[in-house]
């Protein structure tokens, strides 16, 4: 359901801290122009760590109203089950077509209690669930055996897989049920998910080249794997410098020099640093971005 190109959509802000609407309805345009399948809104990318709950169910109902074709995927996770169940139910009322949801951050729960924190949401919503692996933020791996347990449950759809562990990613891939999705979760290693047998990809990188991003996974999804790899070859320097301070940092630096908003994260991140823009812009540069 959730194949092909997604992105992890960046919530940009006016200078007095709100939510820039027009600017997210200009972005949401920007990504149904250029091929994106499926908009990511309130994710980490998205900064739903500093939305509240008012805001966040902002967010996901402009993008959904402003969306004409591509399917949305509600952020909507939480390392408090009962307010991850609270936010799924409301994205799911208002539309959504499904819901990502990250592994349990900082309490760092058992195997066992990552699959019961994820069949309780499942069981809560009656849209497709898609769980979310990245031990980078959460502080803990989703094993693989976790995940196919995940994925025989009726309603979970997919899983983001953002460990980097691609022989994880290989246990996965050739044990999971034919109609369970695999995406990356990492810009730099979605090629070779998808020559693996991934699905397709929920990026950072599609924010600010999404034809490029679109032609590279559709590509892939039709085995055509050198044409695909000279574009992943040719994204490869912005794939390392939109990470090379924490996300959503450099994204939201490079979507303003875009004209997307003013490039300003929420309080504990800050700007993107003198050194940043000295990485990023010659790649933004390269790409004609700028």
């Amino acid at each position: 359901m959730f194949a092909g190109t997604a992105t992890a959509l960046i919530t940009p802000f006016k200078k007095d801290g709100s939510i820039d609407e027009e600017c997210l309805r200009r972005l949401v345009d920007f990504q149904e122009e250029n091929g994106v399948t499926t908009l990511v809104p309130c994710g980490s990318t998205g900064e739903s760590a500093t939305l509240s709950h008012d805001e966040h169910v902002e967010v996901v109902k402009i993008v959904i109203d402003q969306a004409r074709k591509a399917r949305i995927l509600a952020g909507a996770g939480s390392n408090s089950t009962a307010e991850a169940v609270m936010l799924s139910k409301k994205a799911a009322d208002l539309g959504a077509d499904g819901i990502l949801s990250i592994s349990p951050y900082y309490n760092k729960p058992t195997q066992e209690g990552i699959f019961q924190h994820f069949k309780a949401i499942c069981d809560a919503i009656d849209i497709p669930l898609v769980v979310y692996n990245v031990p980078g933020r959460t502080g803990s791996n989703m094993a693989a055996e976790t995940t196919l347990r995940l994925a025989a449950v009726q309603g979970i759809a997919a899983i983001k897989e953002a460990s980097g562990n691609l022989e994880q990613v290989q246990r996965i891939l050739a044990n999971k049920p034919r109609d369970f999705e695999v995406l990356s979760g990492e810009d730099s290693l979605t090629f070779p998910m998808m020559a693996l047998g991934a699905s397709g990809t929920i990026s950072v990188a599609s924010n600010c080249c999404p034809k490029l991003v679109s032609d590279m996974v559709a590509l892939s999804r039709n085995e055509r794997y050198i044409e695909a790899a000279t574009i992943h070859y040719k994204l490869a320097p912005l794939f390392s410098c939109l990470f090379c301070e924490s996300n959503p940092i450099p994204i939201k630096y490079t979507m303003m020099r875009m004209g997307y908003g003013n490039g300003v994260p929420r309080l504990p991140l800050t700007p993107l640093s003198d050194s940043g823009r000295l990485e990023v812009d010659p790649v933004l540069k390269g790409l004609g971005l700028i």
